[in-house]
């Protein structure tokens, strides 16, 4: 059994199913530009839908076997200054972010209804009702399980960040 690994034959076999067992089928030879639909490929897209640039070093939307993951929306997400000037309140960050989260899932080919989880987080707890205003907006036949968690900060000074996951249920342009 060990002697199969101390090989560099055996070695190599062990290593290229391990590779293979963790999608990267392509091991020694060009891969070819999958189709969308192909299972074990991983979709990076912009929040339009389109190829991700890879310019950024963060992706909005993965799209991977049927699932959508949606990295962290927050109310400075897409360059919206629509509050510019204004106090912000947790109503009107809260709609930024829901839009940005449903634009991020739609571009992914799912709904609002198909989000299966998502986390919000929160820089007052003290936000939780006036948010969930807002929130119940975007379901109102029910939402998705959810977790909240209250921090001190988030970037750009945005009064709440949404991520989630959602399951593909059209393909991913929007239409």
């Amino acid at each position: 059994m060990f002697s199969n690994l101390t090989t560099r034959r055996g070695f190599a076999a062990r290593l290229a199913a391990l590779f293979s067992g963790a999608g990267f089928v392509a091991v020694g030879k060009a891969a070819a530009a999958p189709a969308a639909d192909d299972k074990g490929v991983v979709q990076k897209l912009d929040d339009k839908g389109q190829p991700a640039s890879g310019q950024g070093f963060i992706t909005p939307v993965i799209v991977h076997n049927g699932v959508i993951y949606i990295a962290g929306q927050g109310a400075h997400s897409r360059g919206d200054n629509s509050d510019a000037g204004k106090t912000p309140t947790i109503e009107m960050h809260g709609k930024m972010v829901m839009d940005n989260v449903k634009a991020c899932v739609e571009a992914g080919g799912g709904t609002m209804d198909s989000i299966l989880q998502l986390t919000v987080f929160l820089t007052n707890i003290d936000q939780y009702d006036g948010f969930n205003k807002v929130f119940k907006t975007y379901f109102p036949t029910g939402g998705p399980a959810r977790t909240c968690v209250a921090l001190s900060t988030l970037p750009g000074q945005s009064l709440v960040e949404v991520n989630c996951t959602a399951a593909v249920v059209r393909s991913g342009k929007k239409g």
